[in-house]
Formats: structure tokens, C-alpha cells, sequence
């Protein structure tokens, strides 16, 4: 911020205009100095303020030591606590406000989404069947079409499934055979034995054609064998 001021030429006897830094003055001296200077103007201004246009002022100030310097037109306490009520009424003013824009906005969001469900309500009647009687050409090739878009997602889907099945089943299938062979090894390849009928050794057993043959076949005889001569 620039600060601006007015210096005398006493050569030329004119105002000429200067500028000030606005920034803490370093040396205590000029920094007091120009706070008293600065302290009354205010107040000055402040007074004429209230004189002139009838206004309720009312400034407080406080030096760097911590010193007070107050001005009101009036009672200073009566203005402060005007200050805090205008400030709470304001305050309440400005939630209120807030509240009823923010009821706006859902009601405003309320009555949106009301319109959507009814759009779609209407939409889920149509593709059961009721309420096409006032229905265009164009409006039934509409449903017609997302009636085959829907069948074709259903129809992938329930394939997918089965294909999810299917891949579940071999892979417990081939557990199992790993189980299995597991189990088959850890009891050292031990298959049980064959079940054999009783045999009944009272009774002679009967030889098939080709058992009797195998059987003359295997037949040992010792010396010459009988020829009849003539």
C-alpha cells in the first residue's frame, strides 16, 4: 500500500506530491512519533464523521505498549453491543439464507430424480407389455431392439456361467486324481486282490472242448505207442 502526502516547494511556494512506502517504520522514535500523528488525525476524521453526517462512531486503538485509545459519539458500550447484535443478526441472516438455498437445491434434486423414476417406470412397463397400445411403429422397433440387446447380454451370461462351471468341475476333477494317486502311492501301489468263486471239490470239475484239448495236448506217454497191425 502507498500512503500519499503532500510536501511544500519553498522555492516554487507549491504542494508537490510525494510517496510513502507503507511498510514498519524501524527507528522507534519516528515510529511513535508518527503513530501520535496518525492517532489524532483519525480521531479528527472520526469526529467529523459523526458531526457531519449524524453517524454512531465509535474507534479504538491500541499502541504497540498496549495503551488504549478510544473515541464514540455516543456511549462506547452501547455501540459495541449494537456491533455484536447487528453481527448475530447478520450472522443468523446469512444461515438462514444458506439453509433455504441448500432446500432449494434438494427439493430442486428431489423432483429430478421423482421425473427419472417415472421415466423409467413407464420404460419397465413397456418391455412387460403393458401400456404399448399408444405406442408408435418406431417406439415398439425401440423396444423390440433392447429387448434382443437384453436377450443377447442374458444369453452371454449364462454362458459365461457354464463355461465358469464347467472349468470348476475339471479343476476338482483333477484334485481328485492327484488326491488319488497321493493316497495310491502313500499305501505303497497296494491294489486289492481279485475276488475268486468257491471252488467245490466234491463235485468233478467240467472242462470245456478247449480245456480238454489244451489238456490231450500237454499229455506225456512213455514207451511205443499201440499200433494195430493187421
Amino acid at each position: 500500500m502507498i500512503n500519499v502526502y503532500f510536501k511544500i516547494d519553498y522555492q516554487n511556494k507549491e504542494m508537490v506530491r510525494g510517496k510513502v512506502e507503507m511498510k514498519r517504520i524501524e527507528n522507534a522514535t519516528s515510529r511513535q512519533v508518527t503513530f501520535s500523528k496518525r492517532r489524532n488525525g483519525v480521531m479528527k476524521k472520526a469526529y467529523e464523521l459523526s458531526v457531519l453526517c449524524d453517524a454512531q462512531v465509535a474507534l479504538i486503538i491500541f499502541s504497540q505498549k498496549g495503551r488504549l485509545f478510544q473515541f464514540s459519539s455516543s456511549s462506547m458500550q452501547k455501540t459495541i453491543d449494537r456491533y455484536c447484535q447487528y453481527t448475530k443478526e447478520t450472522l443468523i441472516n446469512i444461515n438462514t439464507f444458506e439453509v433455504e438455498q441448500h432446500m432449494e437445491q434438494l427439493k430442486e434434486e428431489t423432483a429430478n430424480i421423482a421425473k427419472k423414476i417415472e421415466i423409467l417406470e413407464i420404460s419397465k412397463r413397456k418391455l412387460l407389455g403393458q401400456g404399448i397400445g399408444s405406442c408408435s411403429m418406431n417406439e415398439l422397433q425401440e423396444i423390440d431392439n433392447q429387448l434382443e440387446r437384453s436377450l443377447k447380454i442374458i444369453r452371454a451370461r449364462k454362458s459365461q456361467l457354464f463355461k465358469d462351471e464347467i472349468q470348476r468341475l475339471k479343476e476338482r476333477e483333477r484334485l481328485l486324481r492327484e488326491e488319488n494317486a497321493r493316497l495310491s502311492e502313500k499305501c505303497g501301489g497296494v491294489r486289492p486282490a481279485a475276488l475268486e468263486l468257491p471252488v467245490d471239490l466234491t463235485r468233478p470239475a467240467q472242462l470245456t472242448e478247449k480245456d480238454k484239448c489244451s489238456r490231450m495236448e500237454t499229455d506225456l506217454n512213455i514207451g511205443l505207442p499201440d499200433i494195430g497191425w493187421s
